[in-house]
């Protein structure tokens, strides 16, 4: 089933110049870019991108950081594209993650971990609907 999801190319990665690398991972997985912006977000942006995880103690710390520099959201399509795009992210700690995967690359620590990825269907229909009008969708 052919689906979209959201991804985001964290700060961290975008000034590790790996945004070509992450995106050509896409690519090669069968995965299309049918929408993409590098935006900065500002503090109030990422909190309510993040709103989900308001009640918990990384929540400060993960908007300070998404809003510290630019970042390149993206939506992806393709056949089951949320379970493609969790896969070839990895664990959410990069120390935890396969080899192969964009987190093990290119994720500092599970703070620092280079991508962000929709975790449902529902998820990535808020999370594109957040950043991307549909006009701005192509595909």
């Amino acid at each position: 089933m052919s689906e979209r999801t959201l991804a985001i190319i964290k700060p961290d990665a975008v000034k590790k110049h790996v945004i070509g690398d992450i995106i050509s991972r896409y690519e090669q997985a069968g995965l299309t870019v049918v929408a993409m912006k590098l935006m900065q977000m500002s503090k109030p942006v990422a909190e309510g991108f993040y709103a989900v995880h308001k009640a918990r103690p990384f929540f400060d710390s993960l908007c300070t950081f998404m809003s510290s520099g630019p970042a390149v959201v993206l939506v992806l399509q393709g056949e089951n594209a949320i379970k493609k795009n969790r896969e070839l992210m990895g664990a959410t700690d990069p120390a935890k993650a396969d080899d192969g995967t964009i987190r093990k690359a290119h994720g500092a620590n599970i703070e620092f971990n280079a991508v962000h990825g929709s975790d449902s269907p529902e998820t990535a229909s808020f999370e594109i609907g957040y950043f991307f009008p549909g006009m701005e969708i192509f595909g």
